[in-house]
């Protein structure tokens, strides 16, 4: 029980952190846009001058100074920074939590919705600093670390069970397998999705959105394009699809060893399948049909959507032999 105990602590602890570094994205991006808005009064300011010089038949001034032509240096990207380190703390203090739970409990620790929750969060948060580690992925931060929050809350708050062992259906290797798998797959796709969202933002930006062309979106000019940020969600997604697959594969040939056949029109199984569909459309439409930038994004929001329907509505509204992955 001290086990158990120690775990639940850890778990707000990486909350904790995890809404500590989306502070700190959250500045930096509020830097980053107020110094895109510096930088575009600053030049036209060098422009006006530029011109009442010229008129005066006088030599051209910086109005930055009188040796440089130059504009402000980049902005300070510390913040960005920090939230980073806490966020690999966050992702190692969750990690011991979730390892805990499963020794609590002695077993794999992904067999109900509060469990599920915990590590679905962990592959999301330890994807985003994974890829970051490859190529600069800061932009991605306030949202990922914000889902993270929200997910840990609600698992704490409504998902939460005692550390216990599992029915006899689960007690297979499948579990380690089918689950892990599922886990995983869903912690990618959250990640792509934040992609996706971001993609659907900046596009609007660009293209005179009223809204998203304030001063306070700002930020956005800072991210990559809509098109480098498509590709990053069609890769993620890809992998995601697969494992996906994986989990369909692996589920049906789990419920034909517990209950005799492969397919039964379970609630869960039936919505696994909806969630697979989707994203298959998605990948088919963009690789073979040409659909990319804001219908492709849309297509990964409509398939995030069925993926939350699946963990959350599928378990706590329909009745099914799924049931004993929801609360107690």
């Amino acid at each position: 029980m001290e086990l158990a105990n120690l775990s639940v602590l850890l778990v707000w602890g990486a909350a904790t952190a995890l809404a500590v570094a989306l502070v700190a994205f959250a500045v930096d991006l509020s830097r980053l846009s107020g110094a895109k808005v510096d930088a575009r009064d600053a030049a036209r300011s060098r422009e006006k001058v530029a011109v009442a010089v010229a008129d005066a038949g006088s030599e051209v001034v910086s109005p930055y100074g009188p040796d440089t032509n130059e504009a402000p240096g980049p902005v300070n990207r510390r913040l960005a920074q920090v939230g980073m380190s806490v966020t690999w703390l966050a992702a190692a203090m969750l990690l011991a939590a979730i390892v805990l739970r499963g020794i609590a409990a002695g077993r794999t620790p992904w067999a109900n919705m509060y469990e599920f929750t915990l590590v679905g969060t962990f592959v999301a948060v330890a994807v985003f600093a994974g890829v970051n580690v490859r190529r600069d992925v800061r932009f991605l931060g306030a949202f990922v670390t914000g889902l993270g929050v929200l997910f840990l809350v609600l698992a704490q708050q409504q998902f939460f069970v005692a550390a216990m062992g599992v029915q006899p259906a689960l007690q297979k290797y499948w579990l380690v397998i089918h689950v892990g798998v599922a886990i995983c797959a869903t912690g990618i796709f959250t990640v792509a999705f934040v992609t996706s969202a971001l993609q659907l933002l900046r596009d609007g930006r660009d293209n005179g959105s009223v809204l998203l062309g304030s001063r306070h979106w700002g930020w956005l000019d800072h991210t990559p394009s809509p098109s480098a940020l498509e590709s990053l969600s069609f890769r993620l997604n890809s992998v995601a699809f697969v494992l996906w697959t994986f989990t369909l594969i692996g589920g049906a040939i789990w419920a034909e060893d517990a209950w005799g056949r492969y397919w039964g029109w379970d609630p869960k199984e039936v919505w696994s399948f909806i969630v697979w569909v989707v994203y298959a459309a998605y990948l088919h439409a963009r690789t073979t049909r040409g659909w990319s930038g804001t219908r492709a994004a849309w297509f990964v929001v409509a398939g995030y959507a069925c993926v939350l329907f699946n963990f959350t509505g599928v378990n706590l509204i329909f009745n099914g032999l799924h049931s004993y992955s929801g609360v107690e």
